[in-house]
């Protein structure tokens, strides 16, 4: 996978971060999990209060793997099955402190999940992050508890390299080599009112 084509410089593992669709089946060692899992710790939250929890399978933990895998939806289910590792996040609805509704818990996880992206390519891995994930039966399957919500799905792995060994995985080649594209900063950027251009910001 090439450079991303980022418009002004950005650290290293922003530039190499993509989402593949074929992994190589292949173990992680514990400890580059652990790097991962270390680096989402550090994420900033809203009053420290870290509203995120993983639960994880490891492709090797045979039966545990086939129960996360089954909780994607179909669509996600036969790429994702060849990941190294999958875990779901879940985060907790109110703050601990005081019992009230964190209407920033999901802007946390995505902190920490970005940070968990960053450290997997800084190591040489790649993630993929899933919204297709069926969230009352990973509800059900893992005892999620009231006041916790199951968000996301998440494949971690090494990128599979070699060629398409089906009409299947040919698709999935296709959409990882598709143009790289973002909106423009000039499109994100505003200044004194809503959709007014940043000056800063150059022309798109």
């Amino acid at each position: 996978m090439s450079i991303n084509p980022t418009e002004f410089p950005v650290i290293e593992s922003i530039q190499k971060r993509w989402s593949p669709y074929r992994f190589d089946a292949s173990p992680i060692d514990d400890s580059k999990i652990l790097c991962c899992l270390e680096a989402a710790r550090w994420a900033a939250s809203s009053f420290n209060d870290q509203p995120w929890s993983w639960i994880l399978a490891k492709r090797q933990d045979t039966e545990a793997f086939k129960k996360m895998v089954g909780c994607l939806l179909e669509a996600n289910q036969g790429w994702a099955a060849k990941a190294s590792v999958i875990m779901v996040s879940v985060i907790r609805t109110t703050f601990q402190y005081n019992g009230k509704p964190n209407r920033v818990a999901l802007h946390d996880l995505g902190q920490a999940s970005a940070h968990l992206a960053l450290q997997a390519t800084e190591l040489g891995l790649q993630v993929h992050q899933m919204a297709g994930l069926n969230l009352s039966a990973t509800r059900l399957a893992y005892n999620i508890p009231e006041g916790y919500q199951p968000e996301t799905a998440i494949a971690i792995g090494n990128p599979d390299t070699s060629e398409p060994a089906s009409e299947a995985e040919v698709e999935l080649q296709k959409r990882e080599l598709g143009p790289r594209k973002r909106r423009s900063l000039a499109e994100q950027v505003f200044e004194g009112t809503w959709s007014v251009k940043a000056s800063f910001v150059p022309p798109s």
